[in-house]
């Protein structure tokens, strides 16, 4: 991609040409986790504040997979910096109540103890509850509880129907508006595998870890000089990203085909009913009768697949992730390679959002070929070279089955992504998608610009570990927060999101289908997945 493809544009002239109006309203939210720790940096053992409301049911506070693992979650906005401004201020009231606790700055965890000692997410007594909480034990089990410490950032995004219907009218397509609709999300999807490398390089922010974490495993991390309690790599973006995060030797069997939604369906399907022999050794039940894990298939449910992105439909209170999607197709995308930026009081940055819009938006209007096996090999490796070596000027990426220079590479998606940004300026009226990819492909092209590089930088200047480093990050952070003040309204609101959250749970816990016995409830769950066997619409 030497220069612009000539499809791309034709796009992007179209919209120049009068349609850029169809840009104007995009909708963005985040889920941001956090993990919550102690005066002296390690994992905190409280139980989730009360004040905070119900994990279960209320809206904007939650935890991931552990008690001590936050996560936020925003509503959808239209403006970047509501999205941003609502973010703000659910970290303001979250530290209202955390005491002397604070949030961990950085993706990867603090020290870390035994496995026994990490605390899974409690959720009440309700069958919903008692399901969340089972599968966290089974991912315990399955791939170890420190794993599940790792926080990120998740970028919700999504078009507007009146540009996705423009581009249907433009390509004559005779897809119903909701087929279509899903084929162009799943056309983005396989862009941003293809190029997703680029954000990695860009935003990975995880070049170390605390020796904690990798303890009894094998790895070929280095000392960070004479720091024995650092490990790394030199030329590293982001651990988080590769075999040391949300990897699975039993998941490296598992081929997802995006190339439509049946594909997407059958193979994630498969893998949540068919057994799997490393899962069934570790059984069911326990010898008391306690749950050890929801199945002994690859996949406990859709969620146990650890994709950089994902097509999202939300779904109704025990209606299935991909019975969602085959039911009313692809909503929208949710994107999940992003680290936290330890030097940013909300791990993320406004810039950061602008150009992750540009590039998104170029996912959409660039050609995107089937995947065939080929192609998919290639996508892993790139992946795993940028995670492991992305800021060696010299690194090569493989693209279409030739060694190219990751640089030059990087080069043309920017040129794309300036011309992209470009036609969202236009839509909005603003010149912030242009500058924030200026000031990012300035930065792209040093490597040294980089927040991985920056950290690891700031380690050996400041004569700080990891722990430490990161540790003071979380602790500034955690003053930013308390100096900040709600207004009376806010303050209502989020009091009240407490207390009317408990109060859902507690009426979820006395509903007549949570007091149903597990199993049945459990089995009533799975018999979704049978969708599987009914496509929507024919393969194309």
């Amino acid at each position: 991609m030497s220069h612009l493809s000539q499809p791309l544009q034709d796009k992007l002239a179209w919209l120049a040409e009068g349609n850029h109006h169809l840009l104007k309203v995009i909708l963005r939210g985040m889920e941001k986790e956090s993990l919550r720790v102690n005066t002296e940096g390690t994992l905190a053992l409280t139980d989730h504040p009360k004040a905070l409301g119900s994990t279960l049911t209320h809206p904007h506070i939650t935890t991931d997979y552990s008690e001590a693992l936050m996560e936020f979650i925003t509503q959808p906005h239209t403006s970047v910096d509501a999205l941003l401004g609502q973010l703000s201020d659910i970290h303001t009231f979250t530290y209202k109540h955390l005491g002397d606790e604070v949030l961990w700055a950085a993706s990867m965890p603090c020290a870390v103890g035994a496995d026994k000692d990490i605390p899974v997410a409690r959720y009440g007594n309700s069958n919903t509850g008692t399901m969340k909480t089972i599968y966290r034990v089974g991912l315990g089990h399955r791939y170890g509880r420190t794993m599940q410490t790792i926080a990120g950032v998740h970028y919700n995004f999504s078009f507007s129907d009146e540009l996705i219907a423009a581009l249907q009218a433009k390509s004559g397509s005779k897809l119903s508006f909701q087929d279509f609709k899903t084929q162009s999300y799943f056309d983005l999807i396989r862009n941003f595998r293809r190029y997703f490398w680029l954000l990695v390089y860009l935003y990975g922010a995880a070049p170390a870890v605390c020796k904690s974490f990798v303890k009894d495993r094998p790895h070929k991390l280095q000392a960070f000089g004479q720091d024995s309690h650092s490990l790394h790599l030199p030329n590293a973006t982001s651990l988080r990203m590769g075999n040391l995060g949300y990897q699975s030797d039993a998941q490296q069997s598992l081929t997802v085909c995006y190339n439509n939604l049946n594909t997407y369906l059958k193979t994630l399907c498969g893998a949540i009913t068919q057994g799997h022999k490393d899962y069934q050794d570790i059984g069911l039940k326990d010898a008391a009768g306690d749950y050890k894990q929801l199945n002994t298939s690859l996949l406990q449910i859709e969620n146990e697949f650890y994709s950089t992105i994902r097509p999202k439909r939300t779904s109704q209170r025990g209606e299935t992730a991909l019975n969602a999607l085959h039911a009313r197709g692809v909503e929208y995308i949710e994107v999940r390679c992003v680290d936290l930026n330890p030097y940013e009081p909300l791990g993320v940055t406004r810039d950061q959002l602008h150009v992750m819009d540009a590039f998104l938006l170029f996912c959409l209007l660039e050609q995107s070929p089937e995947t065939d096996a080929d192609e998919y090999a290639d996508m892993l490796e790139n992946q795993k070279r940028v995670v492991e070596q992305g800021r060696d000027p010299a690194l090569t990426l493989r693209q279409q089955g030739k060694e190219r220079k990751i640089q030059d590479w990087t080069k043309d998606i920017f040129a794309a992504m300036a011309s992209c940004a470009a036609i969202l300026d236009q839509g909005a009226d603003t010149q912030d998608f242009s500058a924030a990819v200026e000031r990012a492909s300035v930065q792209a092209s040093d490597p040294t610009a980089t927040p991985a590089a920056k950290f690891l930088a700031d380690m050996a200047a400041h004569n700080k570990t990891f722990f430490q480093l990161a540790k003071d990050l979380s602790v500034e952070h955690a003053e930013f927060f308390k100096q900040r003040s709600l207004s009376k309204d806010k303050q209502n609101l989020f009091e009240r999101l407490t207390k009317e959250s408990l109060a859902a749970q507690a009426q979820l816990e006395q509903d007549q289908e949570q007091q149903e016995p597990f199993e049945d409830y459990l089995a009533k769950f799975y018999a979704q997945y049978t969708c599987c066997d009914k496509p929507k619409f024919n393969c194309l």
